[in-house]
């Protein structure tokens, strides 16, 4: 499967992003908003990347890699928690390096993901948890069309302290 935009192209996970996907889930500074506590093996990534589920129903999940049509791969953009019954799901994107944010790579992974939720999975909404002091996520969602529907205090542990999380939602 793959989404094509004017600037990046949404696809299925490929061996040859193992590398790409080790470092990206191996990194500490973005772990508090994954939720991961411990680092992911090689191993497991091939694993991941060999025997990927081919319905998002089944697995409840889909994991698409961002790639600009001109370029590396520059992040992953997850739809998780699918749930066929109440037709939602949860979305999260990563653009890994500082320098690939800005580029718009984030916003038209979205509106790809947004169409494909819609048209192809039948979804009726997609939510998201932003951190309440991450802006770019804020702008970025907003502009998708998600709504800010509530806040969880004290919510997610940092090195920097505790910090609010916010649900967003989008309902087509």
């Amino acid at each position: 499967m793959n989404l094509r935009g004017e600037k990046v192209l949404l696809r299925a996970v490929e061996p040859e992003d193992v590398d790409r996907m080790y470092c990206w889930e191996n990194d500490p500074e973005v772990w508090h908003v994954s939720g991961t506590l411990a680092p992911f093996s090689r191993h497991a990534l091939e694993e991941f990347a060999r025997n990927q589920p081919l319905d998002p129903f089944v697995s409840r999940s889909c994991r698409l890699i961002i790639q600009p049509l001109e370029g590396e791969a520059v992040g992953t953009l997850d739809l998780f928690e699918i749930d066929a019954l109440n037709r939602r799901a949860g979305l999260g994107i990563l653009i890994h390096r500082p320098d690939d944010r800005g580029q718009g790579y984030a916003r038209e992974a979205l509106n790809l993901a947004i169409e494909y939720a819609r048209k192809t999975l039948g979804l009726e909404q997609l939510w998201c948890h932003i951190e309440s002091d991450n802006a770019a996520s804020r702008h970025l969602f907003s502009g998708g069309g998600f709504r800010h529907v509530g806040t969880k205090a004290h919510w997610n542990w940092s090195p920097d302290g505790w910090k609010d999380e916010e649900l967003w939602q989008l309902i087509f």
